[in-house]
């Protein structure tokens, strides 16, 4: 093993031990780490006191050439300078090689989201009274009116739930917590599956404490999720590759701001570190208003008579 790789390995123990971070991004940051090790085995660089700066703008240039996402360029140049930052740290490079260095500009990309008769629609797919109608309703309820993550759904306990203050505790990334308020139609969609449909699939274990259980008293799994949620589009006429369960999360935070929300109540909610993440959302409602005033105006296509730059402008 190289003096980099060693590095590598002592940093990514220093990522899930000092830091606390979920094994997925440890992960995601070795993945990213490794690559950069191996651009830099071509060069004959096998230690850390032979980098230069040049080395991962250098990298990046060539994740480029390879036609590689902006995102994803933006995501390896974080973990490499989070990488360099902790040698010079351990003191394996005599200074932190990143410093001055711009992350690649992400390009902007909008969530795909849908209009929300769209949406009710696919919560009126499972309108029925039979025990698996009532159990996707309390799902698709709790997707959509409460903005949770696919894996936050399937993670969900009995005791998670606060009936009387009318609010949800779900675990995000990270293990964090937060409390999330649960409206009328999901508090009452998810009061009928307890009382009427959930022992059908509990087979009566009593130790099994998820919410949400499959047809054979097991915990739903992401990809059960999917599955569900797409036969319920499928069943209301809806594209179901245009539907996934963070598409709900999107409509769940697009709708809130398009009715007037805070974007930092929307960002609590969410469960964002970052501020920035939310404000995404303020394109999205913003390109639904452009899109209703070149439908409905009269004048959208058209600037107006007199106007700057126009035929008569200067008169």
């Amino acid at each position: 093993m190289t003096p980099l790789e060693n590095c590598a390995e002592s940093f990514a123990a220093d990522l899930a031990l000092a830091r606390g971070l979920s094994p997925k991004t440890v992960e995601a940051y070795g993945r990213d780490v490794r690559a950069f090790l191996e651009f830099l085995a071509a060069r004959g660089k096998t230690a850390p006191e032979a980098l230069v700066r040049a080395d991962v703008a250098d990298h990046v240039g060539a994740m480029r050439a390879k036609g590689r996402k902006a995102s994803t360029r933006a995501r390896a140049f974080v973990a490499v300078r989070e990488f360099l930052a902790y040698l010079a740290s351990t003191r394996a490079t005599a200074h932190d090689l990143s410093e001055g260095l711009e992350a690649p500009k992400k390009n902007l990309v909008l969530p795909r989201v849908l209009d929300e008769a769209t949406t009710l629609k696919i919560l009126q797919a499972a309108d029925g009274s039979d025990p698996r109608d009532l159990r996707d309703r309390a799902m698709l309820e709790f997707l959509y009116g409460c903005g949770l993550r696919v894996s936050e759904l399937c993670g969900l306990e009995l005791q998670d739930v606060v009936a009387d203050a009318g609010v949800v505790r779900c675990r995000g990334k990270g293990s964090k917590e937060r409390i999330v308020p649960i409206g009328v139609p999901a508090a009452t969609a998810l009061t009928r599956y307890l009382a009427s449909a959930r022992e059908s699939f509990s087979r009566g274990n009593t130790a099994e404490r998820r919410i949400f259980l499959t047809r054979l008293g097991r915990p739903f799994t992401r990809m059960g999720v999917f599955k569900m949620l797409r036969e319920r589009a499928a069943a209301a006429g809806v594209d179901a590759h245009a539907v996934s369960p963070h598409v709900l999360r999107h409509c769940f935070a697009t709708d809130l701001l398009a009715h007037g929300a805070d974007i930092r109540a929307i960002q609590e909610m969410l469960g964002h570190a970052s501020i920035a993440t939310t404000q995404v959302y303020t394109h999205v409602d913003r390109a639904r208003l452009d899109a209703v005033h070149r439908t409905y105006h009269p004048r959208a296509e058209f600037p107006p008579e007199g106007a700057v730059g126009g035929s008569d402008a200067g008169k």
